[in-house]
């Protein structure tokens, strides 16, 4: 057998480096037809005939290469030829012998079955980066090979340890940073939801399998008191620590931009602005939205993010397309505000696109298949939550990052309970308006049998708030109160969007204490401007907790009563 017809078969590098072998070799030394001592001591011992010239060249090339280079005959292996360098390797290995028992290595490694496939097929074969039991890493090329009628394999291992010790070293520096990347991103989200008294919310995030798949998305609950609960849902393009540390801003100016309770499509528009400032080559896509108890709706703007689906009581889904804008950090774009229904049995579900993208289907379909698997989907919110990630596939590997928030409007058991939870009187202005909605005020706290101190607070919250509007405002003006199961919310709506504000009143001022006195003696107050023109202003009291005693007997206003 010559050369040419081995190294023909051996792959790009290694025939190179075959031939660079054998180029080393001297003029005189080529045509002497020597061979060194040990193949020489294994030719003698097996009694083998001298081999023709042409072979003694190839075997003494085979020599000079730095990789490892084995021959084995026949169905059994035997072996034909090692070089000098598997011997340094592994040691002396008898020619003649079984590769079975002479080849402990390869056996070790599983090659065995490869060199059967390679024999049997005619087609090469090769095993990438297998650490062989002297603690190097080798790359195997199985090669078919015929001398005669002897069929056999080259075995060609190029040893890889440093490639192989350089990308472990990548892959553990990886690893780290993906820690690093998930440890960032999980601080940076809600460790515990806020519950507001009105909704039940669960949510879940799922870190991406893969090293590079830890990405931005981010979820938050926000109570705006008066009753209103702010929900958000984001996706930070881009992977690893930027992208976690650029989700950590927005998540927290989102916070900021909610205490000003504005109309979701001006959050979004500040948003947009901080996003460029942040990073002009980052953008992100969200999506926030509020929900008003007292309106029955989901108001919310979207920034290029995925629609939300809501589930009504009758189990049927619908998606909240419109109005959706560009993703946040692209500017120039004026943002809109839409609502869909949320009354009483209604849920609803916002995702990031890991939960529904997959690469090898169009998004409309894993969209279409999480409404099927929302419209089947029963229980709490948390249980809704853990249904929608299994039917979408998501697993510990899974190539992307998935978070989802699931809220519900839980539906009352009675209609005659909710009656008795919220109360609300039209002013149509006059001096008779004050005392009017004094006297509405008390009618209604007593029969909520509210204690005698929460009354009396309760009146004159409203009966300030009202003297507030009255002067300050327009009509047309409405008294609402609502109790819920933790708190009384008293709010006065007016048509003059003029927002109020807490000031010092000087002692000889006729005016400019209502505000004050209603932050001192609520749980919190606030303002905000109405879709209509106008502002609500509200203040809220934390209901007392019930002893043990009356949480045997329960009162009419113990908290959880559900009247």
């Amino acid at each position: 057998m010559n050369f040419t017809r081995w190294s023909a078969r051996l792959p790009g590098t290694q025939r190179r480096a075959a031939a660079r072998a054998e180029q080393a070799v001297s003029p005189d030394r080529r045509g002497e037809g020597s061979v060194p001592a040990a193949r020489a001591e294994q030719l003698t011992e097996d009694a083998r005939p001298v081999p023709a010239v042409d072979e003694l060249k190839v075997r003494e090339v085979l020599d000079r290469v730095p990789s490892l280079v084995a021959l084995v005959h026949g169905p059994d292996h035997r072996i034909a030829y090692v070089n000098d360098a598997y011997t340094a390797a592994f040691g002396m290995r008898p020619l003649g012998a079984p590769a079975r028992g002479a080849l402990p290595e390869l056996d070790e490694l599983g090659l065995l079955p490869l060199l059967d496939q390679v024999l049997r097929s005619g087609k090469p074969r090769t095993v990438k980066s297998r650490k062989a039991p002297d603690g190097r890493s080798y790359t195997f090329t199985c090669t078919p090979v015929a001398e005669g009628d002897a069929r056999g394999v080259l075995v060609f291992a190029t040893d890889v340890t440093d490639h192989a010790e350089a990308a472990e070293r990548l892959r553990a520096s990886e690893r780290r940073q993906r820690e690093t990347a998930v440890t960032l991103q999980r601080s940076l989200l809600p460790q515990e939801l806020e519950e507001p008294d009105d909704l039940r919310i669960a949510a879940t995030y799922h870190p991406g399998g893969t090293e590079a798949a830890v990405g931005g998305d981010w979820y938050d609950v926000i109570t705006l008191g008066g009753g209103r609960t702010a929900l958000v849902i984001g996706d930070v393009m881009g992977r690893g620590v930027r992208a976690a540390a650029v989700m950590g801003q927005l998540r927290t100016a989102v916070r900021a931009y909610a205490r000003l309770d504005l109309p979701p499509h001006e959050v979004l528009q500040l948003l947009d602005g901080l996003a460029m400032e942040i990073d002009a080559n980052q953008i992100a896509t969200c999506t926030y939205a509020i929900h008003d108890p007292n309106e029955g709706r989901l108001v919310y703007a979207s920034a290029g993010h995925l629609p939300l689906l809501v589930r009504d009581e009758n189990g049927t889904v619908r998606r909240a397309d419109e109005p959706t804008g560009p993703p946040l950090g692209t500017g120039g774009w004026m943002h809109a505000s839409g609502s869909v229904p949320l009354g009483p049995g209604s849920t609803a579900v916002l995702y990031t696109d890991g939960l529904v993208e997959r690469r090898n289907e169009d998004l409309d379909e894993g969209i279409a298949a999480l409404e099927r698997a929302l419209a089947g989907a029963t229980g709490s919110p948390q249980v809704v939550c853990d249904r929608l990630v299994r039917s979408a596939g998501v697993t510990p590997d899974h190539d992307d990052d998935v978070a989802v928030l699931v809220l519900q409007h839980p539906a009352r058991k009675d209609a005659e309970s909710e009656l008795f939870r919220n109360a609300a009187l039209e002013l149509l202005g006059g001096v008779e308006a004050a005392p009017r909605a004094r006297a509405f005020a008390s009618g209604v706290l007593t029969s909520w049998r509210f204690p005698a101190e929460l009354h009396d607070l309760g009146v004159l919250a409203a009966s300030e708030l009202v003297a507030n509007s009255l002067q300050h405002g327009t009509p047309p003006m409405r008294l609402r109160l609502r109790r819920t199961d933790r708190r009384l919310i008293i709010e006065v709506t007016d048509g003059d969007d003029h927002l109020p504000r807490r000031r010092r009143a000087e002692p000889g001022d006729e005016s400019g204490r209502g505000i004050a006195i209603v932050a001192t003696i609520a749980s919190s107050w606030g303002s905000r401007r109405t879709p209509g023109g106008g502002k609500a202003v509200w203040c809220e009291f934390l209901l007392p907790k019930p002893s043990k005693t009356q949480g045997a007997q329960p009162t009419r206003w113990a908290a959880g009563s559900g009247l």
